[in-house]
């Protein structure tokens, strides 16, 4: 069993940028699948980018996300990365790092995560 612990977010103006970070421990992360979700409040939880298990070549991203997200992992550190640039208000939301044993794939089409982390707030301001 992986735990996972994100940290990176905070209160920032629009336009900044932000790298979020997981931190797996209790297992070692290229066992897994790895993801990226996000939820606002009011709004149900939503798929943000996931990659494979080995590596980031076929990330696969929300349309939402797709250009000003970068997903990356780092299985020598067990760490997992988001990077996010030129924020906006709309991407106000808390932040979950995902793990499953399926292909990156099924995190995007079905939602499947095996862990969950407890996520890190980003908000961003106007």
């Amino acid at each position: 069993q992986v735990q996972l612990v994100e940290s990176g977010g905070g209160l920032v103006q629009a336009g900044a940028s932000l790298k979020l970070s997981c931190a797996a421990s209790g297992s070692t992360l290229n066992t897994y699948s790895l993801g990226w979700f996000r939820q606002a409040p009011g709004k149900e939880r939503e798929f943000v980018a996931a990659v494979n298990r080995y590596t980031t070549d076929d990330a696969l991203y929300a349309d939402s996300a797709r250009g000003r997200f970068t997903i990356s992992r780092d299985n020598a550190k067990n760490a997992l990365y988001l990077q996010i640039n030129s924020l906006k208000p709309e991407d106000t939301a808390r932040y979950y790092c995902a793990a499953t044993f399926l292909p990156a794939q099924t995190m995007k089409a079905n939602k499947r995560v095996d862990y969950w982390g407890q996520g890190t707030q980003v908000t961003v301001s106007s």
